[in-house]
């Protein structure tokens, strides 16, 4: 993010500093705010402490609020509206535009724990990036213990992005059994795929894209083997086929 960062002694104090910044950087601000929400619900229906009825409309409200993080990002990326093809064509490439259509597409479907996942990491981690920043407007060694834990969920970034992509990747199946379960609509499968299409050809996040080869390879190892039936290495090696088929072409 374009952050303005601040320099020199704030007024009013180490709090003064960061009510400073966080006033400077409104757009940033809201984001921040309801990525914080996004958590605050998404942690509500992983652990429903408050009754099931009450989890799922932690649910609903955790993905609208990411619906809304995504779109400010989305003005942030591309401030100047224009409605042509040209304009679509640059949202679609922005991964904030994926996941506002993965909020719509769940948001009034059954609750599925799995769904949720990417939405509470990806805001945690951007919530924990501007976290940081808040303490360092507000002081270089203000809550050391916050930074410590900060510091430690950067540390993982990598393996937490790993898992948020096996999510995208392992939720394409969950749709269709939701689908033939009663649970899903017909076009959930379809516009799932599309924005599946979307986090395989993301020019900032190549994550879904390296689970999906490394995946392969997993697969592939395991059914060379001898000890695996030749049907199942059929049925394989059919699968990995039609799947290749479906994958984008990525410049």
């Amino acid at each position: 993010m374009a952050d303005s960062t601040q320099n020199g002694p704030m007024q009013g104090g180490a709090g003064g500093g960061a009510v400073q910044f966080l006033m400077a950087n409104k757009l940033d601000t809201a984001m921040w705010i309801s990525r914080l929400f996004t958590i605050y619900c998404s942690a509500l229906f992983v652990l429903p402490v408050l009754g099931l009825h009450e989890a799922a409309s932690f649910y609903q409200r955790a993905l609208l609020a990411n619906a809304l993080t995504s779109a400010l990002r989305l003005h942030q990326r591309l401030p100047h509206f224009q409605l042509s093809r040209a304009f679509l064509a640059q949202a679609l490439l922005e991964d904030s535009c994926h996941y506002l259509l993965y909020s719509l597409i769940f948001v009034n479907s059954y609750p599925v724990t799995m769904s949720i996942f990417p939405v509470l990491l990806f805001s945690l981690l951007h919530a924990a990036t501007y976290t940081k920043k808040v303490l360092d407007a507000r002081s270089s060694n203000s809550l050391p213990f916050l930074r410590n834990l900060l510091e430690k969920l950067n540390a993982n970034q990598q393996n937490i992005l790993k898992f948020i992509a096996c999510n995208e990747i392992f939720l394409m199946p969950a749709t269709v059994f939701m689908l033939f379960s009663g649970q899903g609509s017909l076009l959930q499968p379809f516009i799932y795929y599309r924005f599946l299409t979307l986090r395989y050809s993301s020019r900032r996040n190549p994550y879904c894209r390296t689970l999906f080869t490394e995946l392969r390879i997993v697969v592939e190892h395991l059914i060379m083997k001898p000890s695996c039936p030749v049907f199942v290495r059929r049925l394989c090696l059919s699968s990995i086929s039609f799947i290749n088929r479906l994958a984008p072409t990525v410049a």
